[in-house]
Protein backbone atom coordinates (compact mmCIF):
# COMPACT_ATOMS: atom_id res chain seq x y z
CA UNK A 1 0.00 0.00 0.00
CA UNK A 2 3.04 2.77 0.86
CA UNK A 3 4.33 1.56 -2.46
CA UNK A 4 1.15 2.51 -4.36
CA UNK A 5 0.74 5.65 -2.50
CA UNK A 6 4.31 6.90 -3.59
CA UNK A 7 3.73 5.47 -7.28
CA UNK A 8 0.56 6.98 -7.16
CA UNK A 9 2.15 10.59 -5.92
CA UNK A 10 5.14 10.42 -8.02
CA UNK A 11 2.63 10.04 -11.14
CA UNK A 12 0.56 12.47 -9.84
CA UNK A 13 3.41 14.89 -9.69
CA UNK A 14 4.46 14.18 -13.13
CA UNK A 15 0.71 15.08 -14.17
CA UNK A 16 0.44 18.39 -13.01
CA UNK A 17 3.45 19.89 -14.38
CA UNK A 18 2.27 22.72 -16.34
CA UNK A 19 1.84 22.06 -20.11
CA UNK A 20 3.86 25.32 -22.12
CA UNK A 21 2.75 28.49 -22.11
CA UNK A 22 3.70 28.39 -25.55
CA UNK A 23 1.60 24.95 -26.30
CA UNK A 24 -1.34 26.28 -24.41
CA UNK A 25 -1.60 29.76 -25.93
CA UNK A 26 -1.15 28.22 -29.15
CA UNK A 27 -3.93 25.51 -29.10
CA UNK A 28 -6.63 28.46 -27.32
CA UNK A 29 -6.53 26.67 -23.66
CA UNK A 30 -6.07 29.05 -20.33
CA UNK A 31 -4.18 27.80 -17.36
CA UNK A 32 -6.76 28.03 -15.25
CA UNK A 33 -8.78 25.66 -16.93
CA UNK A 34 -6.20 23.29 -17.60
CA UNK A 35 -5.37 23.18 -14.16
CA UNK A 36 -9.18 22.72 -13.07
CA UNK A 37 -9.32 19.80 -15.86
CA UNK A 38 -6.16 18.35 -13.89
CA UNK A 39 -7.83 18.90 -10.60
CA UNK A 40 -10.76 16.27 -11.58
CA UNK A 41 -8.85 14.03 -13.19
CA UNK A 42 -6.44 13.53 -10.48
CA UNK A 43 -9.40 13.80 -8.03
CA UNK A 44 -11.11 10.56 -9.94
CA UNK A 45 -7.92 8.45 -9.75
CA UNK A 46 -7.61 9.43 -5.92
CA UNK A 47 -10.90 8.21 -5.48
CA UNK A 48 -10.30 4.77 -7.51
CA UNK A 49 -13.12 5.63 -10.23
CA UNK A 50 -10.33 5.91 -12.87
CA UNK A 51 -7.45 3.52 -12.39
CA UNK A 52 -5.34 5.58 -15.46
CA UNK A 53 -6.05 8.56 -17.34
CA UNK A 54 -4.34 9.77 -20.60
CA UNK A 55 -5.65 12.80 -22.27
CA UNK A 56 -4.65 14.59 -25.36
CA UNK A 57 -6.00 17.93 -26.52
CA UNK A 58 -5.29 19.03 -30.11
CA UNK A 59 -6.83 22.44 -31.20
CA UNK A 60 -5.56 25.12 -34.03
CA UNK A 61 -3.48 22.64 -35.72
CA UNK A 62 -1.40 22.02 -32.26
CA UNK A 63 -1.63 19.49 -29.50
CA UNK A 64 -1.97 21.78 -27.08
CA UNK A 65 -1.93 19.11 -23.93
CA UNK A 66 -1.12 15.79 -23.72
CA UNK A 67 -0.91 14.36 -19.79
CA UNK A 68 -1.00 10.89 -17.92
CA UNK A 69 -2.16 10.12 -14.27
CA UNK A 70 -2.62 6.68 -12.32
CA UNK A 71 -1.06 3.08 -12.97
CA UNK A 72 -1.44 1.16 -16.31
CA UNK A 73 -1.98 -2.00 -13.96
CA UNK A 74 -3.38 -2.30 -10.07
CA UNK A 75 -1.77 -4.82 -9.41
CA UNK A 76 1.94 -4.12 -10.36
CA UNK A 77 0.99 -0.69 -9.58
CA UNK A 78 3.01 0.13 -12.67
CA UNK A 79 2.48 3.95 -13.53
CA UNK A 80 0.79 4.57 -16.96
CA UNK A 81 2.98 6.28 -19.37
CA UNK A 82 2.42 7.85 -22.67
CA UNK A 83 2.36 5.54 -25.60
CA UNK A 84 0.84 2.28 -23.97
CA UNK A 85 -1.99 0.11 -25.90
CA UNK A 86 -5.59 0.48 -25.01
CA UNK A 87 -8.83 -1.87 -25.60
CA UNK A 88 -10.46 0.88 -28.09
CA UNK A 89 -13.40 -1.00 -27.70
CA UNK A 90 -16.44 0.40 -29.44
CA UNK A 91 -14.31 3.07 -30.62
CA UNK A 92 -13.12 0.49 -33.93
CA UNK A 93 -16.19 1.59 -35.04
CA UNK A 94 -15.48 4.90 -36.57
CA UNK A 95 -12.37 3.23 -37.67
CA UNK A 96 -14.04 0.26 -39.72
CA UNK A 97 -17.11 2.62 -40.69
CA UNK A 98 -14.29 5.18 -42.19
CA UNK A 99 -12.53 2.19 -44.53
CA UNK A 100 -16.35 1.15 -45.43
CA UNK A 101 -16.96 4.65 -46.97
CA UNK A 102 -13.56 4.66 -48.81
CA UNK A 103 -15.11 1.83 -50.93
CA UNK A 104 -18.52 4.00 -51.18
CA UNK A 105 -16.29 6.19 -53.06
CA UNK A 106 -14.92 4.04 -55.43
CA UNK A 107 -18.44 3.04 -56.39
CA UNK A 108 -18.72 -0.86 -54.70
CA UNK A 109 -22.15 0.25 -53.59
CA UNK A 110 -25.06 2.55 -52.75
CA UNK A 111 -26.07 3.61 -48.96
CA UNK A 112 -29.84 2.53 -50.62
CA UNK A 113 -28.76 -1.10 -51.52
CA UNK A 114 -30.39 -3.94 -49.65
CA UNK A 115 -27.61 -5.63 -47.45
CA UNK A 116 -28.86 -8.73 -48.79
CA UNK A 117 -27.61 -7.67 -52.38
CA UNK A 118 -24.62 -8.60 -51.27
CA UNK A 119 -25.15 -10.92 -48.30
CA UNK A 120 -28.19 -13.28 -48.94
CA UNK A 121 -28.18 -14.47 -45.51
CA UNK A 122 -29.73 -11.51 -44.47
CA UNK A 123 -32.88 -11.91 -46.76
CA UNK A 124 -35.66 -12.94 -44.55
CA UNK A 125 -35.19 -11.43 -41.03
CA UNK A 126 -37.67 -11.94 -38.32
CA UNK A 127 -38.80 -9.04 -35.98
CA UNK A 128 -39.12 -10.33 -31.98
CA UNK A 129 -42.16 -9.25 -30.14
CA UNK A 130 -41.16 -9.21 -26.65
CA UNK A 131 -37.46 -8.43 -25.38
CA UNK A 132 -37.84 -10.30 -22.36
CA UNK A 133 -38.14 -13.76 -23.93
CA UNK A 134 -34.75 -15.78 -25.26
CA UNK A 135 -33.93 -17.13 -28.64
CA UNK A 136 -37.41 -18.68 -29.04
CA UNK A 137 -39.68 -15.51 -28.94
CA UNK A 138 -42.25 -15.22 -31.02
CA UNK A 139 -41.49 -13.22 -33.77
CA UNK A 140 -42.99 -11.39 -37.21
CA UNK A 141 -41.61 -10.87 -40.21
CA UNK A 142 -39.29 -7.42 -40.99
CA UNK A 143 -41.46 -5.14 -43.23
CA UNK A 144 -38.98 -4.13 -45.38
CA UNK A 145 -35.23 -5.66 -46.17
CA UNK A 146 -32.50 -3.65 -44.04
CA UNK A 147 -30.42 -0.97 -46.15
CA UNK A 148 -26.53 -0.46 -45.86
CA UNK A 149 -27.44 2.92 -44.53
CA UNK A 150 -29.61 1.34 -41.74
CA UNK A 151 -26.52 -0.82 -40.87
CA UNK A 152 -24.43 2.74 -41.24
CA UNK A 153 -27.15 4.53 -38.74
CA UNK A 154 -28.26 1.77 -36.40
CA UNK A 155 -31.63 1.73 -37.31
CA UNK A 156 -32.13 -1.44 -38.71
CA UNK A 157 -33.53 -2.69 -35.78
CA UNK A 158 -30.12 -5.08 -34.74
CA UNK A 159 -28.98 -5.48 -31.02
CA UNK A 160 -25.78 -5.51 -29.54
CA UNK A 161 -26.55 -7.90 -26.59
CA UNK A 162 -25.99 -5.46 -23.83
CA UNK A 163 -29.30 -3.95 -22.52
CA UNK A 164 -29.44 -7.22 -20.03
CA UNK A 165 -32.75 -8.50 -21.02
CA UNK A 166 -33.46 -12.48 -21.63
CA UNK A 167 -33.06 -12.13 -25.32
CA UNK A 168 -30.56 -9.65 -25.45
CA UNK A 169 -28.59 -11.70 -23.33
CA UNK A 170 -28.71 -14.76 -25.61
CA UNK A 171 -28.29 -12.70 -28.81
CA UNK A 172 -24.15 -11.90 -27.16
CA UNK A 173 -24.15 -15.35 -26.26
CA UNK A 174 -24.47 -16.58 -29.36
CA UNK A 175 -22.23 -13.58 -31.50
CA UNK A 176 -19.68 -13.22 -28.64
CA UNK A 177 -19.26 -16.20 -25.93
CA UNK A 178 -19.60 -18.90 -28.20
CA UNK A 179 -16.94 -19.40 -30.69
CA UNK A 180 -16.58 -17.95 -34.68
CA UNK A 181 -13.62 -18.84 -36.93
CA UNK A 182 -13.96 -15.30 -38.78
CA UNK A 183 -16.44 -12.41 -39.36
CA UNK A 184 -18.07 -14.71 -41.63
CA UNK A 185 -19.55 -17.06 -39.08
CA UNK A 186 -20.14 -14.13 -36.42
CA UNK A 187 -22.23 -12.12 -39.15
CA UNK A 188 -23.99 -15.40 -40.51
CA UNK A 189 -25.35 -15.82 -37.17
CA UNK A 190 -25.86 -12.38 -36.20
CA UNK A 191 -28.65 -12.51 -39.71
CA UNK A 192 -30.24 -15.88 -37.70
CA UNK A 193 -30.88 -13.43 -34.67
CA UNK A 194 -34.37 -11.57 -34.42
CA UNK A 195 -34.07 -7.79 -34.94
CA UNK A 196 -35.54 -5.63 -31.97
CA UNK A 197 -37.56 -3.25 -34.14
CA UNK A 198 -38.81 -3.02 -37.45
CA UNK A 199 -35.95 -1.43 -40.04
CA UNK A 200 -36.06 2.13 -39.99
CA UNK A 201 -38.21 3.02 -37.33
CA UNK A 202 -35.93 3.31 -34.72
CA UNK A 203 -32.42 4.15 -33.46
CA UNK A 204 -31.18 1.03 -31.46
CA UNK A 205 -26.93 0.73 -30.64
CA UNK A 206 -26.00 -2.63 -32.44
CA UNK A 207 -23.04 -4.14 -33.64
CA UNK A 208 -24.20 -3.88 -37.27
CA UNK A 209 -20.36 -2.27 -38.08
CA UNK A 210 -19.61 -6.21 -37.88
CA UNK A 211 -22.11 -6.21 -41.21
CA UNK A 212 -19.67 -3.29 -42.46
CA UNK A 213 -16.72 -5.04 -41.90
CA UNK A 214 -17.81 -8.86 -43.57
CA UNK A 215 -18.77 -6.31 -46.72
CA UNK A 216 -15.54 -4.85 -46.49
CA UNK A 217 -14.11 -8.05 -47.15
CA UNK A 218 -17.02 -8.95 -49.97
CA UNK A 219 -16.15 -5.81 -52.23
CA UNK A 220 -12.27 -6.06 -51.56
CA UNK A 221 -11.45 -8.90 -51.85
CA UNK A 222 -9.16 -9.00 -48.57
CA UNK A 223 -9.48 -9.58 -44.81
CA UNK A 224 -10.83 -6.78 -42.74
CA UNK A 225 -7.05 -6.40 -41.06
CA UNK A 226 -5.46 -6.46 -44.60
CA UNK A 227 -7.32 -3.57 -46.11
CA UNK A 228 -6.93 -1.40 -43.28
CA UNK A 229 -3.40 -1.69 -43.58
CA UNK A 230 -3.06 -1.26 -46.82
CA UNK A 231 -5.55 1.37 -46.94
CA UNK A 232 -5.84 3.59 -43.81
CA UNK A 233 -3.95 2.62 -40.73
CA UNK A 234 -0.36 2.10 -42.72
CA UNK A 235 -1.02 5.84 -44.70
CA UNK A 236 -1.79 7.10 -41.40
CA UNK A 237 0.99 5.59 -39.84
CA UNK A 238 -0.78 4.10 -37.18
CA UNK A 239 1.87 1.19 -36.24
CA UNK A 240 0.32 0.56 -33.09
CA UNK A 241 -3.14 -0.07 -34.04
CA UNK A 242 -4.12 -3.89 -34.95
CA UNK A 243 -6.42 -6.86 -33.74
CA UNK A 244 -3.27 -8.45 -32.04
CA UNK A 245 -0.35 -7.31 -30.25
CA UNK A 246 2.71 -8.43 -31.15
CA UNK A 247 4.49 -10.64 -28.21
CA UNK A 248 7.19 -8.14 -27.86
CA UNK A 249 5.04 -5.17 -27.57
CA UNK A 250 2.45 -6.60 -24.97
CA UNK A 251 4.08 -5.20 -21.95
CA UNK A 252 2.67 -2.11 -23.54
CA UNK A 253 -1.03 -2.96 -22.99
CA UNK A 254 -3.09 -1.52 -20.06
CA UNK A 255 -5.00 -3.41 -18.37
CA UNK A 256 -8.47 -3.56 -17.76
CA UNK A 257 -9.87 -2.77 -14.33
CA UNK A 258 -13.41 -3.34 -13.09
CA UNK A 259 -15.78 -1.27 -10.30
CA UNK A 260 -17.79 -3.57 -8.38
CA UNK A 261 -19.44 -2.44 -4.91
CA UNK A 262 -17.84 0.97 -5.27
CA UNK A 263 -14.76 -0.91 -4.86
CA UNK A 264 -11.52 -0.54 -7.74
CA UNK A 265 -10.01 -3.53 -8.94
CA UNK A 266 -8.27 -5.54 -12.13
CA UNK A 267 -10.99 -7.21 -14.04
CA UNK A 268 -10.62 -11.23 -13.81
CA UNK A 269 -11.08 -11.65 -17.54
CA UNK A 270 -8.72 -9.64 -19.73
CA UNK A 271 -9.49 -10.26 -23.50
CA UNK A 272 -6.51 -11.79 -25.49
CA UNK A 273 -4.27 -9.59 -27.25
CA UNK A 274 -3.09 -12.20 -29.16
CA UNK A 275 -3.89 -14.77 -31.68
CA UNK A 276 -7.83 -12.81 -32.58
CA UNK A 277 -9.00 -13.89 -36.13
CA UNK A 278 -12.41 -12.25 -36.18
CA UNK A 279 -11.66 -8.83 -37.25
CA UNK A 280 -14.51 -6.93 -36.36
CA UNK A 281 -16.13 -3.72 -37.11
CA UNK A 282 -17.92 -3.45 -33.34
CA UNK A 283 -14.88 -4.05 -31.47
CA UNK A 284 -11.57 -5.72 -31.24
CA UNK A 285 -8.56 -2.88 -32.31
CA UNK A 286 -6.21 -1.85 -29.99
CA UNK A 287 -4.14 1.48 -30.40
CA UNK A 288 -2.95 4.31 -28.78
CA UNK A 289 -3.97 7.66 -28.14
CA UNK A 290 -1.24 9.17 -30.54
CA UNK A 291 -2.74 6.70 -33.15
CA UNK A 292 -5.94 7.87 -32.70
CA UNK A 293 -5.13 11.51 -32.78
CA UNK A 294 -3.65 10.49 -36.16
CA UNK A 295 -7.07 9.40 -37.33
CA UNK A 296 -8.86 12.18 -35.92
CA UNK A 297 -6.52 14.96 -37.44
CA UNK A 298 -7.77 12.93 -40.71
CA UNK A 299 -11.24 13.24 -40.10
CA UNK A 300 -11.16 16.83 -38.67
CA UNK A 301 -9.17 18.02 -42.41
CA UNK A 302 -12.35 16.86 -44.02
CA UNK A 303 -10.71 13.45 -45.28
CA UNK A 304 -6.81 14.54 -45.88
CA UNK A 305 -3.83 14.42 -43.83
CA UNK A 306 -0.08 15.06 -44.48
CA UNK A 307 -0.74 15.00 -48.44
CA UNK A 308 -2.85 11.76 -48.63
CA UNK A 309 -6.44 11.95 -48.94
CA UNK A 310 -8.66 9.09 -47.49
CA UNK A 311 -12.04 10.54 -48.08
CA UNK A 312 -13.46 13.34 -50.11
CA UNK A 313 -14.67 16.08 -47.78
CA UNK A 314 -18.37 15.39 -49.00
CA UNK A 315 -17.96 12.05 -48.05
CA UNK A 316 -17.12 13.47 -44.11
CA UNK A 317 -19.92 16.18 -44.80
CA UNK A 318 -22.16 13.37 -44.96
CA UNK A 319 -21.09 10.90 -42.66
CA UNK A 320 -20.87 13.57 -39.85
CA UNK A 321 -24.73 14.69 -40.68
CA UNK A 322 -27.50 13.46 -38.91
CA UNK A 323 -29.23 10.85 -40.53
CA UNK A 324 -31.84 9.31 -37.74
CA UNK A 325 -34.14 12.80 -36.76
CA UNK A 326 -34.94 13.24 -33.60
CA UNK A 327 -34.94 8.95 -32.76
CA UNK A 328 -31.70 8.96 -29.94
CA UNK A 329 -33.26 12.30 -28.78
CA UNK A 330 -31.34 14.36 -25.47
CA UNK A 331 -29.98 16.77 -28.67
CA UNK A 332 -28.15 14.10 -30.12
CA UNK A 333 -28.00 12.53 -33.46
CA UNK A 334 -26.58 9.82 -35.61
CA UNK A 335 -24.21 9.77 -38.78
CA UNK A 336 -22.74 7.09 -40.78
CA UNK A 337 -20.94 5.70 -37.76
CA UNK A 338 -20.78 8.69 -35.19
CA UNK A 339 -22.52 10.53 -32.68
CA UNK A 340 -23.77 14.06 -32.79
CA UNK A 341 -24.79 17.07 -30.98
CA UNK A 342 -27.59 18.60 -32.50
CA UNK A 343 -28.88 20.76 -29.92
CA UNK A 344 -26.42 21.64 -27.12
CA UNK A 345 -28.98 23.09 -24.76
CA UNK A 346 -31.08 19.73 -24.50
CA UNK A 347 -27.71 17.90 -24.69
CA UNK A 348 -26.94 19.55 -21.43
CA UNK A 349 -23.06 19.57 -21.97
CA UNK A 350 -20.49 22.29 -23.17
CA UNK A 351 -20.26 21.58 -26.48
CA UNK A 352 -20.69 22.78 -30.09
CA UNK A 353 -23.57 22.07 -32.74
CA UNK A 354 -22.06 19.49 -34.83
CA UNK A 355 -19.48 17.88 -32.76
CA UNK A 356 -19.40 14.52 -33.79
CA UNK A 357 -17.54 11.77 -31.14
CA UNK A 358 -18.08 8.54 -30.11
CA UNK A 359 -16.55 5.74 -27.17
CA UNK A 360 -15.54 2.55 -25.91
CA UNK A 361 -16.97 -0.31 -23.21
CA UNK A 362 -13.43 -0.15 -21.28
CA UNK A 363 -13.63 4.20 -20.75
CA UNK A 364 -12.51 5.39 -24.15
CA UNK A 365 -13.59 8.56 -25.53
CA UNK A 366 -13.02 11.16 -28.19
CA UNK A 367 -14.85 13.94 -29.82
CA UNK A 368 -13.89 16.07 -33.04
CA UNK A 369 -15.35 19.26 -32.68
CA UNK A 370 -14.83 21.43 -36.57
CA UNK A 371 -16.24 24.62 -35.25
CA UNK A 372 -13.34 25.05 -32.37
CA UNK A 373 -10.92 22.85 -34.73
CA UNK A 374 -10.49 20.57 -31.91
CA UNK A 375 -9.99 17.13 -30.86
CA UNK A 376 -10.17 15.68 -27.15
CA UNK A 377 -9.10 11.93 -26.20
CA UNK A 378 -9.28 10.49 -23.08
CA UNK A 379 -8.13 6.89 -22.77
CA UNK A 380 -8.46 5.03 -19.44
CA UNK A 381 -9.49 0.81 -18.91
CA UNK A 382 -12.46 0.98 -16.56
CA UNK A 383 -15.55 -1.39 -16.61
CA UNK A 384 -18.41 -0.64 -16.86
CA UNK A 385 -18.27 1.92 -18.79
CA UNK A 386 -19.82 5.23 -17.44
CA UNK A 387 -21.89 8.14 -18.86
CA UNK A 388 -20.83 10.49 -15.90
CA UNK A 389 -17.34 10.21 -17.02
CA UNK A 390 -18.02 10.67 -20.90
CA UNK A 391 -20.20 14.11 -19.92
CA UNK A 392 -17.39 15.17 -17.70
CA UNK A 393 -14.71 14.83 -19.96
CA UNK A 394 -16.32 17.11 -22.18
CA UNK A 395 -17.68 19.50 -20.11
CA UNK A 396 -13.63 20.08 -18.39
CA UNK A 397 -12.18 20.07 -22.05
CA UNK A 398 -14.76 23.03 -23.16
CA UNK A 399 -14.44 25.05 -20.17
CA UNK A 400 -10.48 25.01 -20.15
CA UNK A 401 -10.69 26.73 -23.98
CA UNK A 402 -9.94 30.48 -24.42
CA UNK A 403 -9.60 32.17 -27.87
Amino acid sequence: MIMRTLLLAITICLFTVPAGAQSLAEAGLTEDGVQRLENWLEGEVTAQRLPMAELLIYRNGVVGYHRTTGVSDLTTEAPLRENQLYHLMSMTKPIVTVAFMMLYEEGHFQLTDKVADYLPEFADLKVARNSDEGLQVATDPATSAITIEQVLSHTAGFSHGLTGTMLDNEIAGALYYRPHADIASRVKTLATLPLLGQPGEQWIYSTSPDILARLIEEFSGQTVIEFLEERLLGPLHMTDTDYNIPAEESGRLVANHQVSEGMLTKAAMQLPSSGNKVYGGSFGLYSTAADYLKFCRMLLNKGELDGTRYLSPKTVELMTTNHVGDMRGNGEGFGLGFGIITDVAENGVLGSEGQYFWNGAYSTFFFIDPSEHMIAILMSQRSPYSGYHEKMFRQMTYQALGD
